[in-house]
């Protein structure tokens, strides 16, 4: 189940080239937000029911950048044909809502998430 969360999509952050004069082959960007994406939807799906565009601006709030249709779209897709999230048509608009397995998936997704990386967050909240 978490292979379908953490999908591989790539997303680049933290510009440092024009910081620091470097400039490496990914235009001076470190750390990538690679599989983040299926996460992050099942995340905000598990707070409240949204539609396509409403789950980009939040991606966008958080990111800086809005994903675009066809990044968020086939993500969608995969999470409903892995039976994590479910649509429902309102009017022209298809709102999407996480299903029991895929609350449970983001549940387990989350813990294996701050097992990997929680003392790195919070060594950064000491420091900063």
């Amino acid at each position: 189940m978490l292979a379908h969360i953490f999908k591989y999509i790539g997303y680049p952050i933290l510009p440092i080239g024009k910081m620091h004069g470097h400039h490496g082959s990914r235009g001076g960007y470190c750390c990538d937000m690679r599989g983040m994406l299926s996460f992050q939807i099942l995340w905000l799906l598990s707070r409240k029911p949204m539609h396509g565009e409403e789950i980009a601006e939040e991606i966008e709030k958080r990111r800086g950048s809005k994903p675009k249709a066809g990044t968020i779209y086939p993500a969608l897709k995969e999470l409903s044909e892995n039976g994590l999230i479910e649509g429902s048509r309102e009017g022209k608009k298809v709102v999407y809502s996480i299903t029991p397995t895929g609350r449970y998936g983001v549940k387990r997704a989350a813990m294996h998430f701050y097992r990997s990386f929680g003392d790195i967050f919070e060594s950064e909240r000491v420091q900063s």
